[in-house]
This record gives C-alpha cells, sequence and structure tokens, in this order.
C-alpha cells in the first residue's frame, strides 16, 4: 500500500504556477484525505520557466525520487512536451539504470517518453493519469471511474482489470477559481470498440500517446529531438516490440488526421504493426477526429487481421483508468475487458 506520494515535473512546470494554485491545494487535500503524504520534489514547483531551462533538474527529482526510501510511488505533475531533454543526464552515465527500483510510477501524455526510459532500463510502469490532470479534478471530487483506478493503484500496488467507462466528459473549457465544485456533464459511452482482427489477443502493452512518439521520429517540434532519441536508442527495437501490445492514445492538441497518418507510416516503415500481437486505442479528446483515425490506422497497417480496439479510456479523454506497462495482459472484446497478469 501506498503511503507517502513524491510528485515530479518532468515535462512542464505548470504546478509551480499561481493561476493552478486553487487546483494544487484541492489535489493535496483530497491524497491527503486517501491517508497518503504528500511530497514535491525540490524542483517541481518552480514554474514554467524554471522547469524550461532546468531539464538536468527535472532529472535530479526523478533520481532522487527513486532513491528516496519514503516515497512509495512516484506521480507525474503534468505532461509537456519536452522531457526529452531529460535523456543525457538519466543516461550518460547509467544514472536513470542505478537509482530505479520497483517504486510504482505513474503518468501519461509527453510522460511517455519518461515510460520508454524506465522501460529501456528494465522498470515497470503504469500509463493513464496525472496529478494536475486527475487528482486536481475541478469537480466535487475525482472523476468517479479515474478514482476507481487510482484507489486500487494505491491500495494494491496494481490494476487487475479494466472495463469501460459508461460516460465520457468534453474538456473543460474554464480551469478558473469560479470552476471549483462543477461538474462536468456526462454523456454515455459505447465501450470498447473491434476494429478489426480477433477479439481476443494478449502481450504486454508498450507506448502511450502518438504525439510525443510522432517528435522521436520526426523534428517538426524539436529539431534534435530524434537524433537524441536514436544516441540513447530510446525507442524499443523491432525485436522488443515483438508480441506486445501497441497502446496509442492523442493528446489535446488534436492532430489531424494527415499528420495522424504520417505518425502511423513512421511506426510501420519501423516495422512495429509486423510484430506485435494488436493494437489498442485511446478515445481522442471531445471524440474529434475520432472517425478519422479509424480509417486511417486501417489504411496504414493494412492487415485486416492485426487486431485493433478503439474507444479505451486512456489518455487525454475523460475520464481515464491506467493500463500497467511490462505485464501479461489479455483484450478480451467479447467480455469488454483487459485483464493484467499483475506486477511483480
Amino acid at each position: 500500500m501506498v503511503k507517502t506520494l513524491g510528485i515530479v515535473s518532468l515535462s512542464r512546470g505548470t504546478i509551480g504556477e499561481d493561476f493552478v494554485k486553487h487546483e494544487v491545494e484541492l489535489g493535496v487535500k483530497r491524497l491527503e484525505e486517501m491517508g497518503l503524504k504528500v511530497k514535491f520534489m525540490p524542483h517541481s514547483l518552480k514554474g514554467i520557466d524554471y522547469v524550461a531551462a532546468h531539464p538536468e533538474k527535472r532529472a535530479e527529482d526523478l533520481i532522487n525520487a527513486y532513491k528516496d526510501p519514503e516515497i512509495d510511488m512516484i506521480l507525474c505533475a503534468i505532461g509537456g512536451d519536452d522531457t526529452y531533454k531529460l535523456l543525457p543526464y538519466l543516461f550518460e552515465n547509467a544514472e536513470l539504470k542505478n537509482a530505479v527500483n520497483d517504486k510504482i510510477f505513474l503518468g501519461f501524455s509527453d510522460t511517455t517518453i519518461n515510460h520508454l526510459m524506465l522501460y529501456k532500463v528494465g522498470a515497470k510502469s503504469f500509463y493513464g493519469q496525472s496529478f494536475l490532470a486527475d487528482i486536481c479534478e475541478m469537480g466535487k471530487d475525482m472523476l468517479p471511474y479515474s478514482k476507481k483506478y487510482f484507489l486500487e493503484l494505491i491500495e494494491t500496488g496494481n490494476v487487475r482489470e479494466i472495463t469501460p467507462s459508461e460516460n465520457w466528459y468534453k474538456e473543460r473549457t474554464s480551469f478558473g477559481v469560479d470552476q471549483l465544485g462543477v461538474d462536468p456533464e456526462p454523456m454515455q459511452d459505447t465501450g470498447f470498440e473491434l476494429l478489426q482482427g480477433k477479439d481476443q489477443f494478449s502481450g504486454e502493452v508498450l507506448g502511450g500517446c502518438i504525439d510525443s512518439i510522432y517528435d522521436i521520429f520526426d523534428g517538426e517540434r524539436y529539431d534534435d529531438m530524434p537524433a537524441l532519441c536514436r544516441k540513447y536508442q530510446l525507442f524499443p527495437s523491432v525485436d522488443e516490440w515483438r508480441g506486445k501490445i501497441l497502446l496509442l492514445e492523442s493528446s489535446e492538441e488534436q492532430m489531424k488526421p494527415l499528420k495522424y497518418r504520417k505518425a502511423l507510416n513512421y511506426l510501420k516503415e519501423y516495422g512495429v504493426f509486423d510484430v506485435v500481437n494488436g493494437v489498442i486505442i485511446g478515445k481522442p479528446m471531445d471524440r474529434v477526429y475520432e472517425t478519422e483515425y479509424k480509417k486511417v490506422l486501417t489504411e496504414v497497417i493494412a492487415n485486416p487481421d492485426l487486431s485493433i480496439v478503439c474507444n479505451i479510456n486512456i489518455g487525454h479523454a475523460l475520464p481515464r483508468c491506467i493500463i500497467p506497462f511490462g505485464v501479461e495482459t489479455t483484450v478480451d472484446v467479447k467480455k469488454q475487458k483487459i485483464i493484467f497478469s499483475g506486477r511483480d
């Protein structure tokens, strides 16, 4: 059971800004009500400009969170777009490899890059929620579906299975103080959807935000990112993808279908779709481009035998489950379940 939680800002330093102070205070209160002690790592609250300028301090916070004997779980504050800059500070002298242990690590979005870093050094992690996006939800409580999986994780150290949410929610357009206590309006959801292939398949899940994965291959956002990722061999080899289940979800930037096609083509050219056992797709935020993404997926993959399951409540659309990486997983669309073998 988790007793002390360490919060890190590995991408963007948003939680250090005054405009989210009311959200941060709400999140801390909720965590404490769950019986948790909350420790913000030293540089996590220094704000957007400082965190952006000091990737070495972000890396230091992550290393120290793993080394701190009091911390049981590392929770990412939020995503962002440049956590790749931590690579030299975590890998040049095996800093991350020497620090990691079996602590729970949870985050999503740009944290995809951190998950791949942890995978590279053999550490398991959990994908799907963050402090600001989930714990600090401005309604009367965390969204029930999201809270269910967060509580399971802190109480047991595992997530055993996920089922679809009965509802989904549109993203808030305002995060001001006036929104405290205002619940988002629920809309009926439709469950896991088999786009093609067999309705049951197994393997370990790996992947994350397609926007971040795109940036590993394409220097459109940061021209040095692809080279740095190649230098430290961040993206797993084709052999490492063999037999896995690829998770893809899309960010709040709502990638246009043409770019989505380009991102999938990078994965196809790399050989990922030739070796994985299946693909699971997170619901797009506000369901924007949902139909277009499905069309592009089938066209680019061009293999009707490869299972693709859509409308998973993971990633940027609300609410969010939590998916463990590095454990044997069975996707069963007929039973509307994704079952995990557990964490060693």
